[in-house]
């Protein structure tokens, strides 16, 4: 893991198209602004991860339809 330290409108580039900005760090939170191309998804990592378990427990229902099928 890279670790950098950046001060309040500081920015970070992550290769041509994605810029990070800081907006605010007071106590413990810190408020970024993230700029990428449209076709890129950005997620808070909790969420990513919730939505990744989701659709494998979806994948497990319409597999499990699939092998009913195959069956009759």
């Amino acid at each position: 893991m890279l670790v950098l330290t950046r001060k309040n409108g500081e920015t970070i580039k992550i290769g041509d198209d994605i810029e990070i900005t800081i907006i605010s760090a007071k106590n413990d939170q810190v408020k970024i602004g993230i700029k990428a191309p449209k076709n890129i998804e950005v997620f808070r990592k909790e969420l990513y991860e919730q939505i990744q378990s989701e659709n494998q427990e979806a994948s497990k229902d319409i597999s499990g339809l699939l092998n009913f099928f195959k069956k009759e």
